[in-house]
């Protein structure tokens, strides 16, 4: 491999912490589940803050989906690329056209399928629905972890399907066994 890490460093199926102090405002107390990361580049989906002005139902209706059955929860911001784009992050009782499995942590679609299974009340058990994923090319999150920006959390399903948004972020450093208040903005080099 190219980039000189092996499969086991690659982070799919993780979630990244934003540090404190990390420099980019969108990335604030961000927790993105890691879906892709291999030689070609990463891709996420930001699950630690809602976004503003849109529901599930709107979103639903939007692509001329009757939301049916579907409850109205909030709609998650992915990440800055791709605002406009939709995908569900899932418990794998739920398989459709373009599912994929994230390792342990859960399955993502990013087709019309899932959407239409959820209002008719037979998609998956569990899911989160964001709008944007967070994105980076090849090397690119190599670089920035090595830098003061991130830190690689375990995959946990429980972060995402049992923690409401605002508290993701602090949830899974607890679950790592660190205090998030604890934290400082800035590393030293020696």
């Amino acid at each position: 491999m190219s980039s000189g890490m092996s499969e086991a460093e690659y982070l799919s199926g993780r979630l990244l912490l934003a540090m404190p102090g990390m420099g980019d405002a969108r990335f604030d107390h961000a927790v993105v589940a890691m879906c892709v990361h291999d030689e070609h580049g990463a891709l996420g989906i930001g699950i630690g803050h809602v976004r503003d002005g849109i529901t599930l139902h709107g979103l639903l209706e939007d692509v001329g989906i009757d939301p049916g059955v579907a409850p109205d929860v909030p709609i998650l911001n992915g990440g800055p690329v791709e605002t406009a784009r939709g995908f569900v992050l899932h418990s794998n009782d739920w398989g459709g056209e373009g599912s994929v499995t994230v390792n342990s942590l859960c399955d993502l679609s990013a087709s019309m399928d899932v959407l239409r299974a959820i209002a008719e009340g037979r998609g998956p058990s569990r899911y989160l629905v964001a709008l944007g994923y967070a994105g980076w090319g090849a090397g690119q999150l190599e670089g920035e972890m090595r830098r003061h920006g991130w830190y690689a959390a375990q995959g946990r399903p429980e972060i995402l399907f049992e923690t409401p948004t605002g508290r993701r972020w602090q949830q899974a450093w607890k679950r790592e066994g660190i205090d998030p208040s604890h934290l400082v903005a800035q590393t030293g080099s020696a």
